[in-house]
């Protein structure tokens, strides 16, 4: 590898705002908050609205909504019956 050319590889501290939960990860991004994690070392803190703790895809908390297809909402718009 080529020095000088490749972005700083650290380690970091992902937090979950929405349920607080915290997990350490390698990134090339940075930040100017830090946390004292539970090595007891300081890294900085990146902050996430999503993450495998909220997200319904990983939780298994999915809604699905049956909304129609654009024909049938637009039947249903216009108060419309349709044809057999």
């Amino acid at each position: 590898m080529k020095p000088q050319i490749h972005p700083n590889y650290q380690k970091v501290v992902y937090m979950d705002v929405n349920s607080g939960f915290k997990f350490m990860s390698g990134s090339t991004k940075g930040s100017n908050e830090t946390i004292k994690w539970e090595d007891g070392n300081t890294y900085p803190l990146i902050k996430m609205e999503t993450t495998s703790d909220s997200h319904p895809f990983y939780t298994g908390r999915q809604k699905f909504a049956d909304k129609g297809g654009r024909a049938e909402r637009f039947m249903q718009k216009y108060n419309m019956q349709k044809e057999v």
